[in-house]
């Protein structure tokens, strides 16, 4: 819980400016379609977003336990994702967007839903990478918390559907 706290305070002491550069609106957009194709019911259209090698890594804090830390490849991700069942949201507000080069991130509190409600939060961190084909996700990082936890993350109009 530490982890989400500080994250939280980082976001806070570098929020994105009120007028994206070009560059932070070119991830944005990448992350945009992302998340449209996951709150979708095409479940063949997340692979081409992704980078081949993207490794998903999860801070899952259960009730009062103490966090599981798992990671995932983009394989077994997308199979398991081809699975999941209709009516799934995800709606992350991006409180900044650093990028250099062609490496760049969008983070901030999200909200995961499934059939319109919220099962759990927290802080969402992907990174994109800039390849020939424009930004795909190259990694991403989020913990996963109680939706009790929301209002502490963000306010709720800030992640509604």
């Amino acid at each position: 819980m530490n982890a989400l706290f500080a994250a939280v305070a980082l976001f806070a002491a570098a929020p994105l400016a009120a007028q994206p550069t070009p560059e932070q609106e070119e991830v944005i957009a990448a992350a945009d379609a992302f998340f449209a194709v996951l709150r979708g019911d095409d479940k063949t259209a997340l692979a081409p977003l992704m980078q081949a090698d993207a490794i998903i890594s999860i801070n899952d804090k259960p009730g009062s336990g103490p966090p599981v830390l798992s990671r995932t490849t983009a394989a077994r991700f997308l199979e398991n994702w081809a699975k999941a069942p209709p009516g799934i949201a995800d709606y992350t507000k991006y409180v900044t967007v650093p990028v250099t080069d062609d490496k760049a991130q969008v983070a901030g509190p999200y909200r995961f839903l499934v059939n319109g409600k919220t099962t759990h939060c927290g802080i969402n961190v992907p990174g994109f990478v800039k390849t020939k084909n424009g930004w795909k996700l190259g990694d991403t990082s989020f913990t996963m918390v109680s939706p009790s936890k929301f209002d502490a993350l963000d306010t709720p109009e800030a992640l509604a559907p």
